[in-house]
């Protein structure tokens, strides 16, 4: 067993690489291995994808020092599908492609998801990889419906924003294998910087569906976000009054 990597043999159509190599700056602590619900963020993540029948396997890209500490949490949680636990890069897009690197030759479609969005449903990663299938790429996303304003660098506001047909990107994205790889092979060779598939795929001038979340799936961002996560899991546990 390499340092920093663990493997086994596994195939599958639908592989998730869950991205968890962020350092958390904004929060000042690992928010992945904050508990929530009684489970650390990343645990929660890992679950959605392990729970939905249309992913086979996972590839989780974490920080190396946070290795052993998530081998111990799959082993305890018993994730089947977790195929591979390999070290990230420094920016997203470098975590990302770490993860295309580790496919199996089997798959077919890629789902990238942010480590952070632990409110992720299999309903979400259901009705983006049904997307994915007749457009080649698909994407979950929210309607802005917030008033926008661009400001200057001293902050004050010197336009209006028409959020008219605005969206904010969530994830999970998902793709097929080969547009990816193709998109990102262009991002590495045009040397661009993307923050999300959407970007890589759309400078290909290739087109990506969105499906519209009315659900909560918002980035575990400032530590404000970590109750109101729980919030929404526990309510979700709740059985349904008939």
């Amino acid at each position: 067993m390499d340092v920093g990597r663990w493997t086994f043999s596994f195939t599958s159509m639908l592989t998730a690489i869950i991205v968890a190599a962020g350092d958390s700056r904004r929060m000042g602590f690992d928010k992945l291995f904050a508990a929530i619900a009684g489970k650390p963020v990343i645990a929660h993540t890992i679950r959605a994808f392990e729970r939905t029948s249309s992913v086979d396997g996972i590839i989780v890209v974490a920080r190396e020092d946070r290795d052993d500490e998530i081998k111990r949490m799959v082993h305890d949680e018993n994730f089947k599908k977790v195929q591979s636990i390999i070290p990230g890069g420094k920016r997203r897009q470098d975590s990302v492609r770490a993860g295309l690197g580790d496919l199996k030759s089997v798959t077919r479609y890629v789902a990238v998801h942010d480590a952070a969005r632990p409110l992720v449903t299999a309903k979400h990663i259901d009705h983006v990889f049904a997307q994915a299938q007749i457009h080649g790429a698909a994407a979950l996303a929210e309607p802005i419906n917030d008033t926008l304003k661009r400001a200057d660098a001293d902050l004050v506001v010197i336009e209006a924003v028409d959020r008219h047909q605005l969206y904010a990107m969530q994830t999970p994205q998902i793709c097929e294998r080969q547009l990816i790889e193709e998109a990102y092979r262009s991002v590495y060779a045009e040397d661009i910087s993307v923050t999300d598939e959407v970007s890589a795929v759309e400078q290909l001038g290739r087109k990506i569906a969105l499906v519209l979340n009315d659900d909560f799936n918002f980035k575990i961002t400032y530590a404000r976000d970590l109750p109101l996560a729980e919030f929404v899991l526990e309510q979700r546990s709740k059985p349904v009054a008939i």
